[in-house]
């Protein structure tokens, strides 16, 4: 069903290679490539001479290196996080502690919901824990530097505190993972919720960036085109879900097969949480019936 957005996975950017992609705007790749990062996370620098730094990336020192070597005889004020996976923010500690740069974000990590019994693992396992900023922002909260300003646009749904921003200068938005060029995002309960992910695709579709530089990947241009086929693309995996639905009763790891059809083996359980995200929405819009909370190992049914 993916091929019903226009995904672009050429990214030929080197890791600790700096690239200029917009007009004060610098790039650099982290060499962390794998299923969920792609070629790795990409950080990016804002400005000249005084200048901020959007996701740090993992604790991966020559990534650290690379990126305290690409602004050396400048001045990091802020650092903005889009999301506290461990892919994204872990490097905040050391470049903080290099620059002194406020760190700003949406909050700490945490669920997106209560957590059900296991699942505490499953959130600490993708999560740092240890982050906390400076200075947490709200939903459209403005942060100006020096040539710069930044709008920050809470988006949860892929984690409870992910956020983009918006650089009013380029017509832009560093939309972290909840819109990538690449792939879709994973939307993983308890880390993130379905509803808040679509209800925050919504709100970007709504806005005019015409251009977003994402956590992973390359830029994505005609932005709202892109979004709009996101939310196509999600609204079809719903109904793909109901359909199957239709048959009968099914656990996850049917609905796996019957809608991912051909998919990479080392995806096979995000995809099965991407189902339960879906399914943990259809359940409370009473589309879906199950007994108990939704959970990995349910048997779901249609309402009746």
């Amino acid at each position: 069903m993916s091929e019903d957005i226009p995904f672009d996975k050429t990214f030929d950017l080197a890791p600790g290679q700096v690239e200029d992609v917009l007009p004060g705007v610098r790039r650099l790749l982290c060499d962390n490539p794998g299923p969920f990062t792609f070629k790795g996370t990409v950080s990016y620098i804002i400005g000249r001479g005084r200048v901020a730094v959007v996701d740090p990336g993992p604790d991966d020192p020559g990534h650290v290196a690379a990126l305290l070597a690409a602004v050396r005889g400048e001045t990091v004020t802020h650092i903005f996080v889009t999301h506290t996976h461990r892919d994204h923010s872990p490097a905040v500690a050391d470049v903080k502690r290099a620059t002194g740069a406020q760190v700003l974000a949406e909050g700490r990590h945490r669920a997106a919901r209560p957590l059900h019994i296991g699942e505490a693992k499953r959130l600490e396992a993708s999560g740092d824990l240890d982050f906390s900023p400076d200075r947490t922002l709200a939903d459209g909260e403005v942060v100006s530097g020096e040539g710069w300003t930044i709008e920050a646009i809470a988006t949860p749904g892929h984690t409870a505190n992910h956020m983009a921003f918006a650089l009013r200068e380029a017509n832009a938005l560093f939309s972290g993972d909840h819109v990538m060029g690449w792939s879709t995002s994973v939307v993983a309960p308890p880390d993130g919720a379905m509803s808040d992910y679509m209800a925050s695709l919504d709100k970007l579709a709504r806005r005019e960036e015409a251009v977003y530089l994402p956590g992973h990947g390359g830029t994505i241009c005609d932005a709202p085109r892109f979004v709009q086929a996101y939310i196509r693309h999600r609204r079809g995996r719903e109904a793909s879900i109901l359909h199957r639905l239709a048959k009968g009763a099914a656990d996850i790891p049917t609905l796996v097969r019957a809608i991912y059809i051909g998919i990479d083996a080392r995806l096979v359980g995000a995809a099965a949480l991407s189902v339960l995200a879906h399914l943990e929405d259809l359940v409370a819009r009473g589309l879906v019936a199950t007994d108990g909370e939704p959970s990995l190992s349910g048997s779901y049914r249609l309402a009746e």
